[in-house]
């Protein structure tokens, strides 16, 4: 499967980092990958781009993707039995994407987060709004020792009018991370347009790839190999901070 989608790829532009800090390739657990099949070649995807070292942030969110430290570490360790099979030449991280609601104040008092090496996690806010206590949760998981990761914030329109938040959230503390897919267009022009203001005001903490299917990954080694991306890749490189979440 993996070789006759990405032959054609023969000499494929790759990353200038190492580590992919958001993407659903852990299987079976949201609506990323939905086998054991998928997750090993979207693990290849990886290769061919140049990522050895892959953190998986599956969704985590109330009501649709209640994931517990124990249903994920389950599908890692299967996953981890299956890329050591197959002979890949790729390090796995377990971590979560956490979606800042009533189920991930539940699992936070219980101290039952899965935070990224170096004590780094992944927060998502909500599209329709932003949470309305967002800078006094930022600031407690700051104390609690947490180096606070804001997913793919060029996606939520509601600050597209005010940009000036992102500036006050970078100032306070929080990281940001843009997806790779979103210069593509792949979430539309107002993600796009965003994704490159932060790459123009040297706000581009981490990329993530985002990943939740082959599909994903044949857009963004498209991408790749665009003229576009060499000049962006060259603007960003000295923000980008991925390989210095050490596994």
């Amino acid at each position: 499967m993996f070789g006759k989608l990405f032959k054609r790829n023969k000499e494929q532009v790759k990353l200038f980092y190492n580590t992919d800090i958001h993407c659903h390739i852990l299987p079976g657990v949201d609506h990323g990958s939905q086998s054991i099949e998928q997750s090993l070649d979207m693990l290849r995807a990886q290769q061919e781009m140049g990522i050895d070292h892959v953190v998986l942030t599956s969704h985590v969110t109330a009501v649709t993707f209640e994931n517990t430290r124990e249903s994920l570490t389950q599908a890692y360790e299967q996953l981890k039995a299956a890329v050591e099979e197959a002979g890949l030449d790729i390090q796995l991280a377990l971590s979560a994407e956490y979606r800042m609601d009533e189920y991930f104040d539940k699992e936070n008092a219980a101290e039952h987060l899965l935070p990224m090496p170096g004590n780094h996690i992944l927060l998502e806010n909500f599209f329709q709004q932003e949470l309305m206590n967002l800078d006094e949760l930022l600031f407690d998981m700051q104390i609690k020792g947490y180096k606070t990761i804001l997913a793919h914030p060029e996606r939520y329109n509601y600050y597209s009018r005010r940009r000036k938040r992102y500036e006050e959230l970078h100032n306070k503390g929080a990281r940001f991370q843009i997806n790779i897919l979103s210069f593509t267009g792949y979430f539309g022009e107002e993600a796009r347009d965003t994704a490159l203001w932060f790459a123009k005001n040297g706000m581009i903490d981490y990329l993530g790839s985002d990943m939740h299917n082959v599909k994903h990954a044949h857009i963004i080694m498209d991408y790749l190999n665009s003229k576009e991306w060499r000049r962006l890749s060259k603007e960003i490189e000295p923000t980008v901070k991925n390989d210095t979440i050490a596994f």
